[in-house]
């Protein structure tokens, strides 16, 4: 079944770059000979290449041949790969794995001969890492964009999570509302993984429909990283003893402190947000949406807010600071100590 991927087509693509999110509407519209996925999400790029492949079985591409370039590839593999088809499938899929983003000078040739001598019989799935400007400038990736589709699998910023979020949970049937979606985000900023899981933990939890912040929040936090933001909750209510209990819990399961004191610290640096705008005559709930302080964290910043000053804030900062170093190896000191220490600061 020739005809999704026209012959005359081959040499005049003009460059076409899609997000991971137009993805399935423009496999729904017919295949192209060559796609390229590059990227920092792994996780995007991973359901892209997975989207392609399924649609190259639909439409006929019974043979599939892996290429991963490390060093001392021989890309003469590939130009023959493209030459040929085995007696047992007309039409071929080629995945072309490049993990370091640099197929170097002969790479770079054999990537600009393939897209100048590609089959109609074969669909070409090229991966990269995230490329810097220098690279995306080269001939070799200037090529692959005159005659391929350009996906980006670029990690989702900040304040685009909450929708992708939402995305995904209407894919299981499930909605949230904002308050929810930035809960979500702010626990899984970073780590599209994190959230992925975390989306399909709440499919196999609650049934379709919208979820409540409870439910979410219980979810959400019954992983590994719960007791970290127990922790934080217990510094910012200024409940010592709980501090000192959940602190040495973790010292016991042996988490790591890099972990404990961000999550710490970014209760602090959010609180002087706050503060500072109340020291500047702002009003604190204003400070606090600004801050992009939601759900359960509001009752506990509020109060927090209301029993300390900017300057607590400031000397907690510098002993975080401090720490930092410690855990670093760059200066001495007690690591759990000082944490110790940095949570008792906010002891009422």
């Amino acid at each position: 079944m020739r005809g999704q991927i026209a012959a005359g087509q081959l040499l005049t693509e003009q460059t076409m770059a899609i997000t991971c999110e137009e993805l399935p509407r423009h496999l729904a519209s017919g295949l192209k000979p060559l796609y390229v996925i590059y990227g920092d999400a792994p996780l995007l790029a991973i359901e892209a290449a997975d989207s392609i492949r399924a649609a190259a079985r639909s439409a006929g591409y019974g043979e599939r041949e892996i290429y991963i370039v490390e060093r001392h590839f021989k890309w003469n593999e590939l130009r023959s790969s493209a030459q040929s088809l085995s007696l047992f499938a007309s039409r071929k899929l080629v995945d072309l794995r490049i993990p370091s983003g640099k197929p170097g000078v002969e790479g770079g040739q054999a990537l600009q001969d393939y897209c100048a001598n590609m089959s109609e019989d074969v669909l070409t799935l090229i991966s990269l890492p995230r490329l810097d400007k220098t690279a995306q400038k080269s001939q070799w990736f200037t090529a692959l964009q005159q005659h391929g589709v350009m996906i980006s699998a670029d990690d989702i910023p900040r304040n685009a999570l909450p929708r992708w979020i939402a995305a995904r949970l209407k894919r299981q049937d499930q909605t949230a509302d904002d308050a929810i979606l930035e809960f979500l985000a702010d626990r899984c900023e970073g780590n599209l993984l994190a959230a992925f899981q975390e989306i399909q933990k709440l499919a196999l939890l609650f049934p379709a429909g919208s979820l409540s912040l409870d439910q979410v929040r219980d979810a959400v936090m019954d992983v590994a990283r719960y007791d970290i933001f127990k922790l934080s909750e217990a510094m910012l209510s200024g409940n010592a003893a709980r501090y000192a209990h959940i602190l040495d819990g973790l010292r016991a399961e042996g988490t790591a402190t890099v972990l404990i004191l961000w999550a710490i610290s970014e209760e602090i640096r959010t609180l002087g947000k706050v503060l500072l705008a109340a020291q500047r005559g702002g009003n604190i709930s204003n400070a606090m949406r600004d801050a992009r302080v939601w759900g359960p964290r509001t009752g506990l910043i509020e109060s927090a807010s209301r029993r300390l000053r900017f300057p607590h804030i400031e000397r907690a900062m510098q002993q975080a600071a401090r720490l930092d170093k410690i855990i670093k190896g760059l200066r001495q000191g007690d690591v759990w100590d000082e944490l110790l220490q940095l949570g008792l600061r906010f002891a009422k």
